[in-house]
């Protein structure tokens, strides 16, 4: 068996993605960290150059099945065996449902749910040989909860939630697990990018139907960055399947 422990982050120029590396990172001897924003992702991994583990970089959009493929592969040649993927990138395009969004929601659709399963499956392609592995996917709250003008957005991360967690059942024999986290409003470059503040998340805002977060602030990337590598690491060895609620209480859930 390889000594060599490698993960795949997706997303990992900034926000969630970026804190996963980070989390990631001491226990690894090999990050491939994808990501569409090439200057912002060599920001990113500039700061492992001095802690003693191998990074590689790739421009790579998700929705780019045969881009995938050609990372992944290369990772395998080149930095060893993947043991871990933690896909993060998204797209977050708010709209009305009966809007004229139609590139929203396509857009949503090949990113979101295209490109969960592009990757998902590009990795466990390699675990199931070796009879190894853990998936980790971030999703949202969004999936289980209606939200006005999040359509595009909650189908497309429902549909990527349920892709996650029946690639798990399958995999289950083979012993690759599988699981996903799906966070709440976070502190991200995304998550300012929409109407109103913080505030008005962690207050709610009841003429849009929206609960506000018990815990009483947004999420730091970190918050969710942590449960990420808690799934992915030997102490979560025996879970699989489960979709992880870090949403400060938001969607009321027992």
């Amino acid at each position: 068996m390889s000594t060599e422990r490698v993960a795949v982050v997706t997303g990992a120029a900034g926000g969630i993605g970026s804190a996963v590396a980070e989390v990631l990172a001491p226990r690894h001897t090999a990050l491939l960290l994808l990501d569409r924003d090439g200057e912002a992702l060599e920001a990113a991994a500039a700061r492992f150059g001095t802690r003693g583990v191998r990074v590689r970089t790739a421009v790579c959009d998700v929705a780019d099945r045969d881009a995938v493929d050609r990372e992944v592969d290369r990772a395998e040649r080149e930095l060893g065996p993947v043991e871990e993927l933690a896909h993060v990138a998204g797209v977050l395009r708010a709209g009305a449902a009966t809007g004229d969004g139609d590139r929203d929601w396509d857009l949503s659709m090949a990113v979101n749910a295209g490109g969960t399963r592009n990757v998902c499956r590009a990795v466990a392609r390699h675990m199931v040989r070796r009879r190894r592995g853990a998936i980790v996917a971030v999703s949202s709250n969004a999936a289980k909860l209606s939200r006005t003008g999040m359509a595009a957005y909650a189908a497309s991360k429902a549909a990527a939630t349920r892709y996650v967690l029946c690639l798990g059942l399958e995999l289950a024999p083979d012993g690759v697990r599988c699981n996903v986290v799906s966070p709440g409003s976070t502190d991200t470059a995304m998550q300012r990018d929409l109407p109103g503040g913080p505030g008005s998340v962690v207050r709610g805002d009841l003429d849009a139907f929206r609960l506000g977060i018990p815990l009483g602030r947004v999420a730091d990337p970190r918050d969710v960055a942590e449960t990420v590598g808690f799934l992915l690491s030997d102490a979560a060895r025996h879970i699989t399947l489960t979709d992880v609620l870090v949403d400060g209480g938001a969607s009321l859930r027992d």
